[in-house]
């Protein structure tokens, strides 16, 4: 989903260095800082995938480290914020949940147009396609939503002051704030009519749950190619109490065909939206994703969630749930209201990036078909809203 036009570069920013990048200035200050990532020539390639956030993959000498850093243009206010990234995954990387190990972290907008952090790369893949996951057998398919499950659990048991992170959000108000946060990043993201999206915004206002589950570290958009994984033979099962030994980076596709062994989630990526909250919201948010993108008929081979959920091979959406609160003492609930607000997050992140599509700020293929997403996000977010 990269053009190679831009995807890979080498030395310089005028040397075909990927768009968002100017290594010479990266290089310099790699040198003074990190000067084991710095040796010349500096190359790096844009990881295709992400929607948002841009990853990139550095070469330096024998290393190879990855990048992350905001979108081009149009970045909303609170959103794609590296610090955060950063501290996170500094703070859980003790902890059973598997994260990258954070290497540097650069506030300075000088150097590459953007602040930015260093991780390691680690082996494994992001599953986010049908030609990724249809080659998995329906056990791996099911260890695989499995452990992702498993791996919701153990980041929602993490006390935060244990791990240094007690002030990183306000759990009072949380769901409140969702609700009136994405209404104002959509406000900044109009460029079109958007039918039933107000009524969703003034309907979850109006509904706001207390929110008895406040106060859990919530990653804001968790979902299965948000996770770096390994399926295969020479793999280990999922462990979460080892799970913390595992770092990872954006991986590779799969290669074509069957692969037997088992299955093991190696790290949780993009943390750009994690705070302080309602580990619902969590749920609600990945339901969005796996029943609404991924079993849908509205939205059949989108590029977003063509690689998961029922229609690929998954289990279902209430078998997630299932398994989840049996390894979690979350109380799930009645879902329907997170539910609908994670079809109203999404709509307004697809609508977002659909505007900055329109304005040439995106990078890679599939973009012009994000703000198809859209509408159907909303219906389900209105249907979901007005359950009982």
């Amino acid at each position: 989903m990269i053009d190679p036009a831009v995807a890979d570069g080498g030395s310089g920013a005028g040397a075909g260095a990927p768009r968002g990048l100017d290594l010479d200035r990266l290089a310099a200050y790699l040198g003074a800082r990190r000067p084991e990532l710095a040796a010349a020539p500096l190359r790096a390639r844009l990881i295709a995938g992400g929607k948002s956030n841009l990853t990139y993959l550095l070469r330096s000498g024998g290393h190879e480290v990855v990048l992350r850093r905001p979108p081009l243009g149009h970045v909303l206010a609170t959103a794609h914020d590296m610090a955060r990234e950063h501290r996170i995954i500094s703070a859980l990387a003790p902890t059973a949940v598997p994260v990258p190990e954070a290497l540097l972290f650069c506030p300075d907008t000088d150097v590459i147009g953007a602040p930015f952090y260093l991780m390691e790369k680690v082996d494994g893949e992001v599953f986010r396609s049908r030609s990724q996951t249809d080659p998995l057998t329906d056990g791996q398919r099911r260890d695989l939503a499995t452990a992702m499950m498993d791996t919701l659990a153990a980041l929602h048991a993490v006390e935060p002051a244990a791990v240094g992170l007690a002030d990183f959000g306000r759990p009072e108000g949380f769901l409140g704030r969702q609700v009136r946060r994405w209404a104002g990043q959509l406000d900044q993201s109009r460029s079109r009519p958007l039918p039933g999206v107000d009524e969703l915004r003034d309907a979850l206002a109006g509904s706001v749950p207390e929110g008895a589950n406040a106060g859990r570290i919530v990653h804001g958009d968790y979902r299965l190619d948000n996770l770096l994984a390994t399926v295969g033979s020479g793999t280990s099962a999922p462990d979460p109490a080892a799970a913390g030994e595992a770092h990872g980076a954006l991986g590779a596709g799969a290669p074509a065909g069957p692969r037997p062994g088992p299955v093991s989630v190696r790290a949780v990526l993009d943390w750009e939206m994690a705070t302080l909250g309602d580990p619902l919201a969590d749920l609600g948010l990945l339901l969005a994703y796996w029943t609404v993108l991924g079993d849908s008929d509205a939205v059949v081979d989108n590029p977003v969630a063509d690689g998961l959920g029922p229609r690929a091979g998954f289990p279902s959406g209430t078998e997630l749930i299932d398994r989840y609160a049996g390894r979690s003492d979350v109380d799930v609930g009645p879902l329907h209201w997170h539910v609908a607000l994670g079809c109203f997050k999404l709509a307004v992140i697809c609508e977002g990036i659909h505007y900055r599509h329109t304005l040439g700020q995106t990078l890679g293929g599939g973009f012009d078909r994000i703000g198809e997403l859209v509408a159907p996000l909303v219906e389900h977010g209105l249907r979901a809203v007005r359950e009982r």
